[in-house]
């Protein structure tokens, strides 16, 4: 089995979105570590996220909330394992409860062929004239995401990220 938390258990199947934002890539950076902005956008259309914690540092942890029109709610844990200003982020992101205790995907009501806990990684590359390539790389089947709505979400958080940094 691969160790979630290394990088090199990616594989070519897993979820993979690149966008470039005409945005300088230390802007699009902080909008991603900023635990003041972070909350306004990182959530899906008509969602909102709430954090319990976010400590947004090499060995820092988070525990959110996604709460969906349906009156559901998506708890998530996870620890940022790097956070190297502008370039890149890379955390995991367990399946947990509203306690912050993990849980398995079937146990929450998911697709249980979603991982209870995948790894992310975010680069931030200058492309030159204030515009940033952002690629998000989830160790995730990407069949698997477009059927659950990980994949879409990503894409809608992206729109909305876009739109904060407008603001």
């Amino acid at each position: 089995m691969q160790n979630p938390k290394t990088p090199e258990s990616h594989a070519a199947n897993d979820v993979w979105i690149t966008r470039t934002v005409k945005f300088p890539r230390e802007l699009v950076f902080k909008i991603w570590t900023d635990p003041e902005h972070l909350p306004r956008w990182f959530a899906p259309d008509n969602c909102g996220i709430h954090f319990e914690k976010l400590e947004v540092w090499p060995g820092g942890r988070f525990h959110s909330c996604v709460h969906t029109p349906d009156g559901k709610d998506c708890w998530c844990v996870g620890e940022y394992l790097e956070v190297t200003a502008p370039e890149r982020i890379v955390y995991n992101i367990a399946i947990a409860d509203e306690a912050g205790n993990r849980r398995t995907s079937a146990a929450a009501g998911m697709d249980p062929a979603w991982p209870d806990e995948t790894l992310v990684t975010v680069t931030f590359r200058d492309m030159g004239n204030d515009q940033t390539e952002l690629t998000i790389h989830q160790a995730a089947p990407a069949d698997v995401a477009r059927r659950t709505g990980a994949y879409p979400s990503w894409l809608q958080m992206l729109d909305h990220m876009e739109t904060a940094l407008g603001a």
